[in-house]
């Protein structure tokens, strides 16, 4: 079983886990397959707004598909989630990438 059958297996028991929907986002978008990454990204942030670095990576997968508006929108709710959970390290990751876009654009 692959990477991606083991994580849909793990998030048919529980559609709502984190952890397993945000390995395969990652695993989709390491895949290039955007599209399908972007769209458990979505899930993911819609189901636990408070996972941060879902915020960060869903950004950079918009950036690689050319969607650099939502990038930055993604990136503000990032830095905000971040803030509420006191996660100060990923709040500067976000606001550095924020601020590199803000720049290019």
């Amino acid at each position: 079983m692959d990477k991606a059958a083991m994580l849909q297996e793990i998030l048919k028991a529980n559609p709502r886990d984190a952890f397993a929907r945000y390995g395969l986002a990652m695993d989709y978008a390491s895949k290039d397959d955007l599209v399908a990454s972007l769209a458990e990204f979505a899930t993911l942030l819609r189901d636990n707004p408070e996972y941060t670095p879902g915020y960060f990576m869903a950004a950079q997968t918009l950036v690689r598909a050319g969607r650099t508006a939502d990038a930055k929108q993604h990136l503000a709710l990032g830095i905000a989630s971040a803030a509420r959970t006191g996660n100060s390290h990923a709040q500067g990751e976000m606001q550095a990438m924020l601020d590199e876009l803000t720049l290019d654009s």
